[in-house]
């Protein structure tokens, strides 16, 4: 192609082919690509299995030790031929050449990402493929175009060698294929996947009505999990890939489920007065690992596995799941995930391979732990239901707590507007700016897969208590973004065309503008349910307690009536009007152990549906004596007031909606009296008004009790005494 330089004679084209043919480097350069497209075209045709993983190994290991012989051997053959004529067979080496380089590149950067990165790029790897079918497409007819050249020369002897040597080249090739795919069969036999022991324990024995009874949880194969097979969580962080989740997740309630030392002891009460087989039935929602491994049984020295205490609700016991049912009590269907080889051997160099096939060979990963179900509200409702029936409690069918009927019940769903619906997620799992691999969503309506966003694993709920109590990683950001959930101070903007703005639940103080000293004041307390999407409060109601706290002093800060307070030991007063169930056993006694397997039904409840208000009552005389009235709950003894008749003054009055966790006879009960263990008081919403007080006979103003005045609470304040 040189225009000042003549060819040189034909002989000397014949002579450089018959070299280029028989050149050991030549021949390990074709077996070498050879393999590589072999292999490469395994990963990408054939399904995810324990070959083409250790294919994605070999594959890269010998495309690096490929790639500096091979940029030497185009250098050499370019070199070589730059003066040969430009026929047909040059051109498609030429080309071939260009995609082969090309194809090179990607799979560096792929291997970079592999290593280094958190993800492979799809235009990369589409890139790897391209340039692989091109070069195959190529290359193959730049061969085969010189052989079918001399053999219409087959007379001449030069032709004839040239011809023995092509087919040599082709069995050396052919040889160094084979010898890469041995190595790859060897390393299956070598390093299998590892196995798990997935059988009962000695002793196991089943329940009537499946293995896991009374829990609804399944298996797909309705056996036991080994209970290494579902934990791991920390690794999938560790990896670089979901570090952001795994921080989330880390003071999650999902993962202290197992290890909330309540959960515990109550689970140790039960097993007790009701047999180790019936922890089952909290085991399916609080600590799946156990469940599934068999650890709740007689004989067992512990209930609750180590991967599972440790972890409660690890990210597989969700992303496992492969179908769920609304009827609650954790009536779903787990599917034991197929790991990848390296992932759960020990040492430095077993989890980067690892790391490295799941980023660079995602597939299975993906297929299995990223489905539509785990979007919808029904997934939450497997757990977020739940009842006892005649297997627990030897009586019969009673509801428990359930998120998922208020939340369908209400006006936070629309069965025919999805665009006027407001979900779980994207209430608990709020949207946050990500560099996770899981960033972006093509499937909801609302989001695009280039949104750089990923959902919230810190599910924010109302337990503000157990993630200090644990000293859990991240455990005070997440009890100060908890009391900011509780008090509804944080923005969703994902919903904010949909969800109403301020408190969570307002509260209003509804009182005389003014009263004569000596006459009755009555005050009013409204309390609605503003923007939670079921019941506030939820959960166990038994264990919860939210409360009003009402305090009215004097002009110079004297308390002259209160109600709501905690004694020094931290217990509500008796009469304060309380949020809460009250549950009974069939001999009507009440259940205040949380010993939900002795219940049969309820005296007492009160709890708020979306959008519905409560009002509670205080009446008392100012001044003289003193007494409140709340609906419901008995009358409190009698107070002196602090304001001596005849004098004029001003009351305040301050509201305050407070909640903790835990109720403190509980805590007393699971841990002694001397544990010190007092449960942290949120205070939600206050509210303030003042009653101007007049003397008898006089005083500017209107009628005592004519102008109500009231004001709605919106602030928000510390914990109360007693909180830690």
């Amino acid at each position: 192609m040189s225009a000042t330089r003549p060819p040189r004679p034909d002989r000397d084209w014949r002579e450089l082919r018959n070299k280029g043919w028989a050149s050991p480097l030549a021949r390990f350069i074709s077996g070498q690509n050879l393999f590589l497209t072999i292999s490469g075209l395994s990963v990408l045709l054939l399904p995810t299995s324990v070959f083409n993983q250790h294919g994605v190994l070999v594959h890269t290991l010998l495309g690096l030790l490929f790639l500096p012989a091979c940029a030497y051997y185009l250098w050499r053959h370019i070199a070589d031929y730059w003066d040969y004529p430009l026929t047909h067979t040059k051109f498609l080496g030429w080309v071939s050449g260009v995609f082969t380089v090309v194809c090179l590149a990607s799979g560096v950067i792929l291997t970079w990402e592999g290593v280094f990165g958190v993800q492979r790029s799809e235009v990369w790897r589409l890139t790897h493929i391209v340039t692989t079918v091109g070069m195959v497409l190529f290359l193959t007819p730049h061969l085969v175009a010189v052989v079918l050249v001399e053999r219409r020369r087959r007379e001449q002897p030069a032709a004839a060698e040239l011809l023995v040597h092509a087919s040599g080249h082709g069995k050396r090739a052919m040889a160094g294929a084979l010898i890469g795919l041995a190595l790859t069969g060897a390393l299956c036999v070598l390093v299998p996947p590892v196995s798990y022991d997935n059988s009962f324990p000695e002793g196991y024995v089943e329940g009537p009505d499946g293995p896991f009874a009374p829990s609804l949880a399944q298996t797909d194969t309705g056996g036991a999990f080994d209970k290494y097979s579902l934990a791991g969580s920390n690794a999938c962080g560790t990896s670089g890939c979901h570090s952001q989740i795994l921080e989330e997740w880390q003071p999650s309630a999902h993962r202290y489920a197992a290890m909330d030392v309540g959960f515990q002891a109550i689970q140790g009460v039960m097993a007790e007065q009701n047999g180790p087989e019936s922890t089952r039935y909290c085991g399916g929602c609080h600590d799946p690992i156990s469940l599934f491994a068999g650890e709740k049984r007689i004989g067992g020295e512990e209930l609750t596995a180590e991967p599972g205490h440790h972890e409660g609700i690890s990210c597989l016991s969700c992303h496992a799941i492969q179908e769920t049912d609304v009827k609650g009590n954790a009536n779903y269907v787990m599917s034991q995930p197929s790991r990848y080889v390296f992932e759960q051997r020990d040492g430095s160099l077993a989890k980067m391979l690892s790391d490295f096939l799941i980023r660079t060979y995602p597939d299975q990963h993906v297929a299995t732990l990223s489905r539509r179900m785990f979007k919808t509200p029904e997934f939450c409702a497997a757990c977020h239901k739940q009842f006892i029936d005649e297997s627990v409690n030897r009586v019969g069918w009673v509801q428990l707590q359930n998120q998922y009927d208020n939340w369908k019940a209400s006006r936070w769903h629309d069965e025919d507007d999805q665009t006027k619906t407001i979900e779980c997620r994207e209430c608990h799992m709020p949207l946050q700016a990500s560099t996770d691999p899981a960033a972006g969503d093509a499937v909801d309506w609302n989001r695009s897969a280039d949104d750089g966003m990923h959902r919230s694993h810190r599910f924010l709920g109302a337990n503000q208590y157990l993630p200090t109590l644990h000293d859990l990683p991240g455990a005070a950001e997440h009890v100060a973004l908890t009391e900011q959930w509780l008090r509804g101070e944080i923005e969703v903007p994902e919903i904010a065309d949909r969800w109403s703005a301020g408190p969570a639940v307002t509260l209003a103080v509804d009182a005389p503008r003014e009263v004569v000293a000596g006459d009755q004041i009555a005050l009013r307390v409204h309390i609605a349910n503003n923007k939670v999407g079921h019941d506030f409060p939820t959960g166990p109601l038994d264990i919860i307690q939210a409360w009003v706290e009402i305090t009215v002093t004097d002009q110079d800060g004297a308390v002259v009536y209160d109600s709501g307070t905690r004694d020094e030991n931290a217990f509500v007063e008796p009469g304060t009007f309380m949020f809460k169930a009250e549950p009974v056993d069939r001999y009507g006694n009440l259940i205040d152990r949380h010993n939900l397997w002795e219940m049969v039904g309820v005296r007492f409840k009160r709890a708020m549906f979306p959008g519905a208000s409560e009002v509670a009552k205080y009446e008392f005389a100012c001044p003289g004596t003193a007494s409140s009235e709340v609906e419901d709950l008995p009358r409190i003894e009698a107070r002196a007031l602090t304001v001596p008749e005849g004098v004029s003054g001003e009351l305040t009055v301050t509201a305050v909606l407070n909640y903790r966790k835990f109720d403190q006879f509980l805590l007393n009960f699971a841990f002694g009296e001397d544990s010190g263990l007092t449960a942290r008081v949120t205070e939600l919403v206050r509210a303030e008004t003042t009653i101007a007080i007049v003397s008898p006979g006089g005083g500017p103003g209107a009628e005592p009790g004519a102008e109500p005045g009231a004001e709605l609470g919106g602030g928000s304040g510390p914990g109360g005494k007693g909180g830690r």
